[in-house]
């Protein structure tokens, strides 16, 4: 087991082209304890690709988590491998995918189909590991959506060694809907995956979709285990301020935007002596101030100015001098949080 101990009390789910590096490591100034899962990552592209791009990471986005896509228990199994070689702290199974292109490769929803092939891919990769092994899945795909078949396919996922269930509480529909569709207009049942708690009591049931805020993922935390959030916590990151006092009973003080952006800044500007364009990091924190009087500045003078040739870090300290004072150097009270 790696030296970083964790809880998946709350988490911040796996995003295509959102929860990158930059991403992560930003989100991680916010919240020192909330989980952190990369992109999904394709066994394809860790055993044949760029390993240090599509697995590397900062020290300081401990914890962590890597989702992987795939099929084959032996790819998965060498996957997982190489991913706990890289320093994760857990390695997640994405069932929940409903895109086409994942599809094609054969991963993702598609596999709450194949539950004995899930199984047979958990046991591989935890034979391989000494870290967790964990399964995101939704609560149905297509016309297989009955409550009996959910929990067969967790009874059967169980039996190859997975003890902690990130469950979507949407169905999928593998054609006829895009992914975004997939991510709004099936109907969320939340008392289904509270029933699978009930049933399954032994494991870790962790809930996911929907859930805007920390008082929404209190609510469900007297239900479930853990709470994923997902979207929310990427177009308004300033949720996660208080997660660590509110979800962990860590009692240090929220930090203020302004605090969040001087340790970005200095991030920043070691990632540009790497060669990463100030763009790649900015992108990610264009909804830190939403609500708030200067949010519209700030996030026009970002977008207009982090793909300027040579801009550097200065495009930050610019941006947050178009935000008030006040704004900056709010910090957010436990006791001003309504929890009813």
């Amino acid at each position: 087991m790696p030296e970083h101990t964790f809880s998946r009390r709350l988490s911040v789910a796996p995003m295509m082209d959102w929860t990158d590096r930059h991403d992560r490591f930003f989100l991680r100034l916010i919240s020192q304890h909330t989980l952190m899962y990369t992109e999904m990552v394709t066994t394809g592209a860790i055993l044949f690709g760029d390993q240090d791009r599509h697995l590397g990471f900062h020290a300081q986005e401990h914890p962590i988590a890597v989702q992987l896509g795939g099929s084959n228990p032996e790819d998965l199994a060498r996957s997982a491998k190489i991913c706990e070689q890289y320093g994760y702290d857990e390695i997640n199974l994405n069932v929940g995918c409903p895109s086409d292109r994942v599809q094609n490769g054969f991963f993702g929803a598609c596999l709450m189909a194949k539950p004995e092939l899930v199984r047979d891919c958990v046991q591989a990769m935890q034979e391989a590991v000494s870290i967790p092994v964990t399964v995101k899945h939704r609560i149905g795909i297509d016309d297989l959506d009955s409550y009996e078949l959910l929990l067969k396919f967790i009874e059967t996922v169980h039996q190859g060694g997975c003890h902690s269930f990130t469950v979507h509480a949407r169905k999928a529909w593998l054609s006829g809907l895009s992914p975004k569709e997939n991510r709004e207009i099936p109907p969320l049942k939340y008392d289904t995956v509270y029933q699978l708690k009930k049933d399954f009591p032994e494991l870790e049931i962790i809930i996911n979709g929907g859930i805007l805020d920390l008082q929404q993922a209190k609510m469900h935390l007297e239900h479930i285990d853990g709470v994923m959030i997902g979207r929310a916590a990427y177009q308004n990151p300033y949720i996660l301020a208080l997660a660590d006092p509110l979800i962990f009973d860590d009692p240090r003080p929220a930090k203020t935007r302004r605090e969040i952006l001087m340790e970005l800044m200095d991030y920043a500007a070691q990632e540009l002596e790497k060669g990463v364009y100030i763009s790649r990091i900015t992108r990610h924190i264009l909804g830190l101030f939403q609500g708030k009087p200067g949010a519209r500045a700030f996030k026009r003078h970002i977008s207009e100015q982090s793909f300027k040739p040579g801009a550097g870090v200065e495009v930050l300290q610019q941006a947050m001098d178009l935000v008030p004072d006040f704004v900056l150097d709010e910090r957010p009270e436990l006791a001003n949080v309504p929890l009813q």
